[in-house]
């Protein structure tokens, strides 16, 4: 059995490992535009402001590909899939030939139009390994940075790079940062948090054009800079996909073993549509967990065993100079706050007797409880509820559902 895999992050990690538990036989290949070992891509923030290296950024030991008897073809591209053939092409010319491929190409930064874009000259993406080294050798202590984007990205990057630049200057035309993971109040929090470490907001706000090292706002305002970060966003990365005639929506629509509508060709990770289970949608869920275990999933299916991806939900566990969120599922349900304040803010989200998301601000002790709660449906009027949201411990649930969840476990 021929395995290729396209793409070396946490979704290949995934299929290699699920593969080898089932097939030592058969030749695994990665092919990896980039040229490094596999590395955590949320810990780039943390190797600008020196909280990690690179040694430390990756996300298997050195002996990973050698262990796994796995052919790494490192600095490499896909350029063309040929299902037909079952063959791609790649950026070398060469042609490699599979049984069963997996496409986990992650995601690409979106850029958006804007007038006078091309005459910045020092303007950088966060993304990547290679992006992070490309700010790092710009930075200098009195730099002003402007950052196009209050998401996830953009913030993670503010908080990299805070105490190597001057000022830093965040836009985004939505009216709250982080508004993808927050409600109105936790997002205040974390602006109010964020804010004391010197990072400046312009919100409900975007750029109309740049000259060189100008920001114009449809404000009206004008923001200079030294160096220009475009964190508006990531797009799944499908191109390679759908040229081949592979069916595709927001990302590469798969079923829960992860197959495509291709035969034999499978996708994972940021490139690839998950079923959120809190929604009942099937949408994009870039995070890295999702991203292995949609992986694993694959890597079986592969090998012939038949293991559905059918509890995904979409959970973020990121910090913010040193004050912490953790947050799931969806947010659509009755909101119950339990604290409100500075530094702490606890929200749950309950529709039809189930609890189907969560937003966690300081406190985030245990937080797994609730997650399992969401990824098991678990009904709310058999645990105590109340107290959970209080103080989660296991003496909230009854002795039956930890004899079935734990195994008997006792507290």
């Amino acid at each position: 059995m021929k395995y290729i895999i396209i793409g070396n992050s946490a979704a290949a990690v995934g299929a290699v490992e699920a593969i080898r538990r089932k097939d030592r036989e058969g030749s695994v290949t990665i092919v990896s535009k980039e040229p490094y070992h596999t590395y955590s891509r949320p810990l780039i923030s943390y190797l600008l402001c020196g909280k990690t290296d690179e040694e430390r950024m990756k996300y298997r030991p050195d002996d990973f590909y050698e262990k796994n008897n796995v052919t790494f073809l490192a600095g490499k591209s896909a350029v063309r899939l040929e299902p037909g053939k079952k063959q791609i092409e790649l950026d070398d010319g060469s042609v490699l030939h599979y049984d069963k491929l997996l496409v986990s190409t992650g995601s690409v930064p979106f850029i958006p139009p804007a007038a006078g874009l091309e005459r910045v000259e020092k303007k950088y993406t966060f993304l990547s390994l290679d992006d992070a080294h490309a700010l790092r050798d710009a930075l200098f202590q009195t730099a002003h940075v402007l950052i196009i984007g209050a998401g996830l990205i953009g913030l993670k990057c503010a908080e990299g790079i805070a105490d190597k630049v001057g000022k830093i200057t965040v836009v985004d035309m939505a009216p709250r940062i982080l508004p993808s993971i927050l409600d109105e109040e936790g997002s205040s929090i974390m602006q109010a948090h964020l804010e004391k470490a010197g990072i400046q907001f312009l919100l409900s706000d975007s750029v109309q054009s740049f000259s060189e090292k100008t920001a114009a706002l449809k404000s009206g305002k004008s923001i200079p800079f030294d160096i220009l970060v475009m964190a508006v966003g990531v797009r799944p990365n499908i191109s390679l996909f759908k040229e081949a005639g592979g069916a595709v929506e927001r990302g590469i629509v798969t079923d829960a073993y992860c197959r495509t509508s291709l035969p034999d060709v499978y996708a994972a990770g940021d490139c690839a549509q998950s079923h959120d289970i809190t929604t009942d949608t099937d949408r994009v869920l870039a995070l890295l967990p999702n991203a292995y275990m949609q992986g694993e999933t694959a890597g079986l299916h592969m090998t012939g065993v038949e293991k559905p991806h059918d509890h995904a939900i979409p959970m973020n566990a990121i910090g913010f100079f040193g004050l912490h969120i953790i947050t799931a599922g969806s947010y659509d349900g009755d909101g119950i706050v339990i604290a409100n304040g500075p530094d702490c803010y606890k929200k749950f989200f309950v529709k039809h007797n189930k609890l189907i998301g969560f937003i966690l601000i300081g406190d985030i002790a245990r937080a797994g409880i609730y997650t399992s709660l969401v990824r098991n449906k678990t009904p709310l009027d058999t645990i105590d509820f109340a107290l959970i949201c209080q103080k989660p411990q296991l003496a909230a649930f009854s002795r039956a559902y930890r004899e079935d969840k734990l195994g008997g476990k006792t507290i």
